[in-house]
């Protein structure tokens, strides 16, 4: 038996077919090749067809299928991982009324502080974990009161998944954690959050049917499967969010342990058996995806939203492509720690949460025109990253999560010795490389969910760390100093 993984991420589709006994992926394959475009018709605005992602999720499963030569009925069941906080409205026929309100969107922020305002802290933290802030809910309300033809229309929301499973299966579902990172979710009484449909003035109509991230949620229709190259009544078994299924993917799934990617973005997010939430909503927590123990989980989620895009911004706009990555990472090493004083700030994706919603920008300061150089750029960049992720990381300690061990998968920036090096030095934690990626882990995922996979030892055969990056103790001194020289200098 074999399980298909998707994995939506905002610059592509992948998906993943996975050896249910060996654990192994025997084929993946993603699209499109360059990454997708992301519009932004205003300042701070970031949209996506989902017309794009069913377009390319249809050619990345014929690809796998291709590429492994496996008969679709050897295929047993279905998981789909996506970007998280997306908004999708669609009419009863499916059809989707605008583009996607993507993750990295901050047109709702306003929308979302005064929501708080009205409903107060006291009231919302408790029962949210989180402000309403640029999230899922807010961005509805952002449609509802700035295109009220629009929403008049709308018969569901959806989150990106919920869209891409519906374009399979016809129904429309979606889960508790992603309405808990839609912050649609109430955690005292543990169902969707009534009081804020009030508040906003949603129907309960719009809501998903509601169902366990572990289970089946429906099965590929005739029409889905003759074009993902499929048979039809495969079962979706498995969705989640980006970051919970890295978690998973990774095979974090109890307190004290954490998981770290990035791609676009950059996030650390750690489980906690604890219900705690940061009063400033810097980091945020939201439900995990829990297979096995009756037992609720928590994640808390830390995100820096120029990672990747800061470095695809300096390889393919400053550089105009004339180096690899590769290349990049290579240059980069030669400069020293701390890159002789120049400092990078990788805020230019939208608002940033850990900044409480503000939008500084992207800056370097420090240039010295004498003394800076190419390898100084790349580096100042990624130790950029690195800093602001840490920066996070000494929020995410104040609500009890543990940062001695840190897991990722051997992809994008952790593919850079600068990065994972800087990354170990300035936290202090071990950070150990696995060979797995957001589509082995939704196919993984999807074996428990279908009830092949009993056990945490069975899912995660075949999962294995290729690399283990301990601190260098002649490198953390001048790495924290160079990190405090960051935070001391960081843009209002």
């Amino acid at each position: 038996m074999y399980f298909l993984g998707f994995d939506l991420g905002s610059s592509s589709v992948k998906a993943c077919l996975l050896n249910a006994e060996t654990g192994q992926a025997v084929a993946s394959a993603f699209f499109p090749e360059k990454e997708m475009a992301i519009a932004s018709p205003k300042s701070g605005y970031a949209e996506q067809q989902p017309d794009l992602w069913w377009e390319n999720a249809c050619l990345a499963a014929k690809a796998v299928m291709q590429k492994s030569g496996v008969s679709p009925d050897a295929v047993g069941a279905i998981g789909i991982s996506y970007q998280m906080h997306g908004l999708v409205v669609v009419d009863k026929d499916l059809n989707v009324l605008r583009p996607s309100i993507i993750w990295c969107d901050s047109r709702a922020v306003e929308v979302g502080n005064k929501a708080m305002e009205a409903l107060g802290e006291a009231y919302v933290l408790p029962h949210l974990l989180n402000s309403p802030g640029n999230f899922t809910a807010s961005k509805l309300a952002w449609v509802k009161q700035n295109e009220p033809d629009v929403f008049a229309k709308v018969y569901k929301f959806m989150l990106p998944g919920d869209y891409l499973a519906a374009r399979m299966t016809g129904d429309i579902v979606t889960t508790p954690s992603g309405l808990s990172e839609g912050i649609f979710w109430d955690f005292v009484g543990e169902k969707p959050a009534a009081f804020l449909f009030d508040y906003f003035g949603f129907s309960p109509d719009l809501l998903p049917e509601v169902l366990p991230s572990f289970s089946e949620q429906g099965r590929l229709t005739a029409e889905a499967a003759s074009v993902l190259g499929l048979k039809a009544r495969i079962p979706i078994t498995y969705r989640a969010g980006d970051q919970p299924n890295n978690a998973f993917s990774l095979n974090v799934l109890e307190p004290g342990e954490v998981a770290a990617t990035a791609g676009t973005s950059g996030v650390v997010y750690g489980v906690s058996e604890q219900i705690k939430f940061d009063p400033q909503s810097r980091v945020n927590t939201f439900l995990h995806v829990n297979p096995i123990a009756d037992a609720a989980r928590y994640g808390v989620l830390l995100c820096v939203n120029g990672t990747g895009s800061l470095n695809g911004w300096l390889r393919n706009i400053l550089l105009q492509g004339s180096l690899s990555y590769p290349d990049m990472n290579q240059i980069g090493s030669q400069a020293p720690v701390g890159s002789d004083g120049l400092l990078c700030y990788p805020f230019g994706n939208g608002a940033e949460r850990m900044l409480e919603n503000r939008d500084p920008g992207a800056t370097f300061q420090g240039l010295q025109f004498s003394r800076h150089g190419l390898s100084h750029w790349t580096r100042a960049a990624q130790e950029g990253i690195v800093f602001a992720l840490y920066y996070g990381m000494e929020i995410m300690e104040t609500v009890g999560v543990s940062l001695k061990n840190i897991r990722a998968g051997e992809a994008n920036m952790f593919l850079s010795p600068v990065f994972r090096e800087t990354f170990a030095n300035v936290s202090g934690a071990s950070v150990e490389l696995y060979n797995t990626d957001g589509a082995q882990g939704a196919a993984r995922a999807a074996g428990f969910g279908l009830g092949y996979y009993k056990t945490r030892e069975e899912a995660f055969v075949g999962l294995s760390a290729v690399k283990t990056i301990e601190p260098d103790t002649q490198l953390i001194d001048a790495t924290r100093n160079a990190y405090a020289d960051w935070k001391a200098a960081m843009p209002e």
